[in-house]
C-alpha cells in the first residue's frame, strides 16, 4: 500500500473524531442557538441520531466504494488518464502541485453536485434529509440520507478516473473538507471579523447558516463545502448580516417522527411536497 495513503488512513478517523469532540465541547459551553439550553439528554438523543446515520453511511462508503475508488485510481495512474495525469506528464508537476489542483478539482465537484441535489427534484428527495434537521450543529455534519451517499459515492467512481486522482489525495481532501464542514454547521458563533477573514477562503458558520435556512432562497445559496470562492466565482453567494435571526430546517419535517432515525431514512418517499422545484 502506498505509505502517504497509509499514514492518512491511519489518522483520518483521528483526526475527525477530535474535531468533532472539540466542537461538541465548544458549543456546550458556548452555543450561537439555545437549541437545547437545560436539556442534555435531548442533546444527546439529537447526536445519537445523527451519528448513527454517520456511521450507517461511513460503512456503506467502506463496504462497497473504497475499493471501487481504489480501483478507478490505479487504472488512471497507469494509463497516465486524467486531467491531473496529463498535466503532470506534460509539465512535470511536482507531487505537491498533483495533490492541490486534485484537491481543487475535488472541490469544484462537491460545490457541483451539492448544488445539483437542490435543483433536481429526485436527488432533493434524499438531500432533504440533511436540511430537515432544525437543531443544527456539528453532528448534522453527518446526516446524510444512505442515498444521497449512495449516488455521491457512485458519480465519484469515474471521476476519480477523469480527474487522474490518487486514492491518498481523495482521502486528504475528505480529511480536510469535513473538518471545515463540522467546522461551519457547529452551533457555534465567531466574531463578526474573523468570520468575514475566514470566508474568503473557506465556509465558516454564518455562511453555512444560511443555506440551512428555510426561506428558500437562502436555502438554495452557499453551496460550497470546503473553499467558500466557488459560490462568489458561481454568483450564489449571499450573506444574512442577523445569522441569529435564521430560521433553520424544513417547514415539512419539523415534527418529532421526522427527526427520528426511522423518520429520516422515510423522508424521500414521505411527502412529495418536499421537492425543491426552484
Amino acid at each position: 500500500m502506498d505509505p502517504i495513503l497509509a499514514a492518512l488512513q491511519e489518522t483520518q478517523i483521528i483526526v475527525l473524531a477530535g474535531v468533532l469532540i472539540l466542537l461538541f465541547l465548544w458549543e456546550s459551553v458556548h452555543p450561537f442557538y439555545a437549541h437545547f439550553t437545560g436539556s442534555f439528554k435531548s442533546r444527546g438523543k439529537h447526536a445519537l441520531r445523527n451519528l448513527t446515520i454517520g456511521a450507517l453511511n461511513g460503512l456503506l462508503v467502506s463496504v462497497v466504494f473504497v475499493g471501487l475508488w481504489l480501483a478507478a485510481s490505479v487504472w488512471a495512474d497507469e494509463l497516465r488518464f486524467g486531467i491531473m495525469h496529463l498535466l503532470q506528464d506534460a509539465t512535470s508537476l511536482p507531487v505537491w502541485a498533483h495533490a492541490v489542483g486534485a484537491i481543487l478539482l475535488l472541490d469544484a465537484w462537491t460545490y457541483t453536485w451539492h448544488r445539483l441535489n437542490h435543483e433536481i427534484p429526485f436527488f432533493w428527495r434524499f438531500h432533504s434529509v440533511h436540511h430537515s434537521d432544525n437543531k443544527m450543529d456539528v453532528t448534522t455534519a453527518n446526516r446524510f440520507h444512505l442515498g444521497e451517499i449512495f449516488f455521491s459515492s457512485l458519480f465519484r467512481i469515474p471521476l476519480i478516473a477523469l480527474f487522474g486522482v490518487y486514492l491518498w489525495e481523495l482521502v486528504l481532501y475528505e480529511i480536510v473538507m469535513f473538518a471545515v464542514v463540522q467546522f461551519h454547521h457547529a452551533n457555534v458563533g465567531l466574531p463578526e471579523k474573523y468570520d468575514r477573514i475566514l470566508r474568503a477562503i473557506i465556509v465558516t458558520p454564518n455562511m453555512h447558516r444560511v443555506h440551512h435556512s428555510r426561506w428558500q432562497p437562502e436555502t438554495d445559496s452557499n453551496y460550497s463545502s470546503l473553499f467558500s470562492f466557488w459560490d462568489r466565482i458561481a454568483r450564489t453567494f449571499r450573506f444574512n448580516p442577523k445569522p441569529e435571526t435564521i430560521n433553520l430546517g424544513l417547514e415539512e419535517f419539523d415534527s418529532d417522527e421526522d427527526q427520528t432515525l426511522k423518520g429520516m431514512m422515510k423522508t424521500p418517499i414521505k411527502n412529495p411536497k418536499a421537492i425543491n422545484l426552484n
